[in-house]
């Protein structure tokens, strides 16, 4: 099928900066990904997804996808309102993801970038604003999804942080605040912050007003109040991409679907056979970080891997830690953990469901969920960030962790 007027009628997928494969559009808006012979030949090939990891080797033989891109390309893509919001931008609609996926394709999460295969559809070198020349569009350069605003930025030369406003993302996200859910950027970096005290692998993160955040996008509704920076992991100091995917992508599972169709014992049997022994007490340490703060949106989405080789998985820092409790007084986990729902405790029958399910050792798992339960409390206890949240919802919390804590 050749190209149309409007887009390209095949991208090329690149790893690492080196071709692996290509989406092709076919008739009846349906879609092919294809891995590049030298790719599947590649005994030391990098990894681009678990979902493509079969019993006897890589998953090559896959069926057209129809309306939408196969799933690992589909999370790569912003939800929610962000979809919407750089879908207008693009002139295109939300649903529409191979053209999506063209448009924002030099910065997207891990080190996965699209580019056309047509030459003809390549972008034309950007021009300044103030430069008096006129340019056709510049291709879209936000990048992670997620259902908050957020924004690729850099860090200036005076500490502060600048969202680009053409050119590639840099190594920061922005989360800008939200008008239905007050203090949510102090809550998470609160959450974080306690995390990173009982030594739970958090990035580098920063509060700050909104109005010193400089180049947001003029017709982007700025609410006041803190922002939120988290330095990206997926990001080197030098700008090397770092592979990354979550655990919709691992399992195959569209983006609407990130609340269902696996529970965190399928997470960490993944983990406990890819990444090993030690990742998956790490994830049993935040799983007790996510009851006991009383975070019911920890889904699919929100746990990921790293490919710091290239090949092999690690799980990677935490990451959206927020504890949705305050706001939603009735909220449960995102997720089965070990048959139960309930946020409101962690009892040793269902640490023994989720062992069992997962295929690990009980004894093990709840001495890990008892130890860090006790260390949470106690560190909140004398936790500095929560005099950064207003009263009703450090009570809140306060309340959370008395009632969930072992």
């Amino acid at each position: 099928m050749t190209g149309s007027a409007h887009q390209p009628a095949a991208l090329a997928i690149l790893l690492h900066g080196k071709r692996i494969g290509v989406i092709n559009r076919l008739s009846g808006d349906r879609y092919l990904f294809v891995f590049d012979e030298a790719y599947v030949e590649d005994t030391h090939r990098p990894t681009l997804s678990l979902s493509y990891k079969g019993a006897s080797g890589l998953v090559t033989t896959v069926k057209p996808t129809a309306m939408r891109l196969p799933a690992f390309f589909s999370n790569l893509l912003p939800e929610g309102v962000l979809r919407d919001y750089l879908a207008a931008r693009a002139g295109v609609k939300p649903g529409q993801e191979f053209i999506l996926l063209w448009k924002l394709g030099t910065d997207l999460p891990g080190a996965v970038t699209v580019e056309p295969l047509d030459d003809k559809w390549a972008p034309k070198p950007e021009v300044e604003k103030d430069s008096g020349t006129d340019s056709a569009p510049a291709l879209l350069k936000f990048s992670l999804a997620g259902v908050q605003m957020k924004f690729s930025a850099l860090v200036n030369g005076k500490g502060h942080l600048t969202i680009p406003a053409s050119g590639i993302g840099g190594s920061w996200i922005v989360k800008l605040p939200s008008s239905h859910y007050p203090a949510i950027a102090e809550n998470e970096y609160a959450m974080m912050e306690l995390a990173r005290s009982i030594g739970i692998d958090v990035p580098e993160i920063r509060l700050l007003p909104v109005d010193e955040i400089a180049g947001l996008p003029e017709d982007v509704n700025r609410v006041g109040g803190q922002a939120l920076a988290v330095r990206r992991f997926d990001r080197q100091a030098d700008g090397a991409r770092v592979h990354m995917e979550d655990f919709a992508q691992v399992f195959g599972i569209y983006p609407d679907d990130k609340y269902r169709g696996r529970n965190y014992a399928n997470i960490a049997a993944v983990l406990a056979a890819e990444a090993g022994e030690a990742a998956v007490h790490e994830f049993m340490r935040r799983l007790v970080f996510t009851v006991l703060t009383g975070n019911g949106d920890m889904h699919l989405k929100n746990w990921t891997v790293l490919y710091p080789d290239s090949r092999v998985p690690i799980l990677s820092p935490a990451y959206d830690l927020v504890a949705t409790v305050p706001y939603l007084p009735k909220d449960n986990l995102a997720l089965n953990f070990g048959g139960e729902n309930n946020i409101g405790h962690i009892m040793p029958d269902q640490v023994r469901r989720f062992a069992e399910k997962a295929n690990l050792p009980v004894n093990q798992l709840w001495t890990i969920a008892q130890e860090t339960s006790a260390h949470i409390v106690d560190a909140w206890r004398d936790h500095v960030a929560k005099d950064l949240l207003p009263a009703e919802i450090r009570e809140a919390i306060d309340r959370q962790i008395e009632r969930a804590a072992i």
